[in-house]
């Protein structure tokens, strides 16, 4: 199974390197292979997606992504965020998956990828006003609606639609969709909140949500409300899937420059995104299970400071692969 890894920039390398060596623990034969990506790409060829980085990409059978951002680029024509946004739209990896789970709460994101606001009509006008557009066709929105249905069947059967039906027209399509998918999941539960309403709950009452489906721009908020509400955006992981392979793997954080090159990062997000490309992307749940495990362990016996612990890189990764190797006679 051949694997791209993109470190990308500020803590990406670090994480990245994190997950290496955690995956190279577990019994599979993966090809790993790293490409330039994101402000590093732009320094060495002047864009952040290569031809050669996308080629490598297309032809895997999964993407590792470190993280994408870079202070040095803020403003400039030619940004590391660019070689993200076109990546995902050139794999076509339209759901977005981002679990957020502590105690009580076990809540999935999907998260429509390709489409709305971040991929609409943008622009600036003689006048000076400029315009960004949220754009949505009925397919994009039925292809992430049918995922999240079967993805619920998967978990405690409902799905919580999100938008905002009462002002926007592209939310009108996207419940209109969203009811004409769920006929035929007669088994799942469906309901729908506006935008702000399922902020509210997700903060005063996230046990309540099994899978919320929801559009690009608002699952991008709404993903990192859930973060926080269950641990912080270091232990938040993403799978973005299409309907085949390579399915695109990062962790939810950004690039945090002012931590980079410390040896501080936490890599649990990294280490939790390895193991969806396992489960979602390489078809191997037993080996995402146990590297989820071992995170889990890893999270409790040697916490980064970004979780109140004084934990370092390179120690929770230690931790992690402790609890690998002290799982006799399992699966690994």
């Amino acid at each position: 199974m051949r694997v791209v890894c993109l470190p990308g920039d500020g803590i990406g390398p670090e994480v990245t390197a994190a997950a290496v060596r955690v995956l190279a623990e577990l019994p599979l034969e993966l090809e790993l292979e790293e490409r330039l990506f994101g402000g590093a790409a732009i320094r060495a060829v002047g864009d952040p997606l290569p031809a050669e980085t996308l080629a490598a990409c297309a032809a895997a059978d999964a993407v590792l992504l470190g993280a994408a951002g870079d202070p040095a680029f803020d403003g400039a024509e030619v940004r590391p965020e660019q070689g993200l946004v076109r990546l995902r739209r050139e794999l076509d990896v339209y759901a977005n998956l981002r679990p957020a789970q502590r105690e009580e709460v076990h809540l999935l994101v999907v998260r429509e990828l390709v489409g709305g606001l971040y991929y609409g009509a943008r622009g600036t006008r003689d006048d000076g006003t400029v315009f960004d557009t949220m754009e949505y066709r009925p397919e994009q929105v039925e292809r992430v609606a049918r995922r999240a249905f079967e993805l619920a069947r998967e978990r405690r059967g409902r799905v919580t639609s999100v938008d905002k039906a009462n002002m926007l027209a592209t939310s009108r399509l996207w419940r209109e969709v969203v009811e004409q998918v769920g006929v035929d999941y007669a088994d799942v539960e469906l309901d729908y909140l506006l935008v702000d309403t399922a902020a509210l709950q997700l903060v005063l009452a996230p046990g309540r949500f099994d899978v919320v489906l929801t559009e690009n721009t608002f699952g991008d908020i709404l993903s990192d409300v859930a973060a926080a509400v269950t641990g912080g955006l270091g232990l938040a992981a993403s799978a973005s899937l299409g309907d085949s392979r390579p399915g695109l793997f990062e962790p939810v954080h950004g690039s945090a420059p002012d931590i980079a090159g410390q040896g501080i990062a936490n890599p649990a997000a990294m280490l939790r995104s390895a193991a969806l490309m396992l489960r979602h992307g390489l078809d191997e749940p037993e080996q995402a299970q146990v590297l989820e495990d071992a995170v889990e362990a890893a999270v409790l016996a040697a916490p980064t400071p970004d979780v109140g612990g004084s934990a370092t890189t390179a120690s929770f990764v230690d931790a992690a692969l402790d609890a690998l190797r002290s799982r006799k006679g399992t699966a690994i």
